[in-house]
């Protein structure tokens, strides 16, 4: 048995643990969110160099043009830095880790109407948290589905090792890497309404369909996380966060993973 869970179930925590990801309601209260909302909102409209630069004279044929994801908004933004160490999701990645959770990224995508999706990749190729692994925290500000490019998991890659990614196709995909599935596993839709959390594990193969609709925005706020036991993680990333918003420094990970290379890259969903 483990610890007494802070938020979680029993049968929560093994859902995670066999198939590698979980949903989570309740964890933002609608006066939560809006503030979310009015936050990007207003950060939409500026350009902030090294986190959120559009292109205002884009003409539309790649909407991600003028809605680029916002990246390390946290760094910019005490809002932002305030939901990413959100004390509610705190607690369940703290009943997911078995200790506390040290907050490591933020990002935050619009994912306009006609934009491409994102091709399965596992997310710990790119943080390389070590020991332990990354979880991420997929917050869904607009209901979520197949139609409007919401994520897809292939159940219960969780337990697989990291694999070097393909080239993926850039018709359908507006990131380089593609990550196969196994054989025999298929990739299923993950259906969210506003608020929903999603946690993945940092293995656990994934991605997103293209924005089919003409016009719904799947905007959502996603955040990763590390485990406090652990040493290592990409120098992206550096520093994390305590819930309590103390910064804290693990040391750069000099692997470059599956590849062999230093991956500096940061993937989109």
């Amino acid at each position: 048995m483990s610890k007494t869970l802070l938020k979680l179930t029993e049968e929560q925590k093994q859902h995670f643990e066999k198939e590698g990801y979980l949903i989570v309601k309740g964890l933002f209260s609608p006066e939560e969110l809006a503030d979310i909302d009015a936050t990007f909102e207003e950060i939409s409209r500026h350009t902030v160099p090294g986190h959120f630069e559009p292109d205002w004279e884009a003409d539309g044929s790649d909407p991600l043009r003028r809605y680029p994801r916002v990246m390390h908004p946290h760094r910019f933004n005490e809002t932002a830095k305030k939901y990413m160490i959100h004390p509610p999701v705190m607690q369940v990645l703290a009943d997911l880790y078995e200790e506390e959770a040290l907050a490591a990224q933020s990002m935050f995508y619009f994912k306009p109407p006609g934009s491409r999706g994102q091709a399965l990749h596992q997310d710990n190729f790119y943080l390389q948290v070590e020991p332990g692994n990354c979880i991420a925290a997929w917050t869904a500000i607009d209901a979520a589905d197949e139609e409007n490019g919401g994520l897809l998991v292939v159940p219960k890659t969780n337990t697989l090792a990291l694999s070097c990614p393909d080239l993926a196709d850039s018709k359908e995909s507006f990131t380089t890497h593609y990550v196969k599935p196994p054989k025999d596993e298929k990739a299923m839709p993950v259906v969210m309404e506003r608020g929903d959390v999603l946690f993945f594990n940092g293995n656990l193969i994934h991605g997103s369909y293209r924005n089919k609709t003409k016009d719904r925005f799947r905007r959502a706020f996603i955040c990763h996380y590390a485990n406090e036991s652990a040493t290592h993680i990409s120098n992206y990333y550096r520093p994390l966060y305590r819930q309590n918003g103390e910064p804290v420094d693990l040391d750069v990970n000099p692997s470059g993973g599956p590849c062999g290379d230093e991956f500096e890259v940061v993937y989109p969903h």
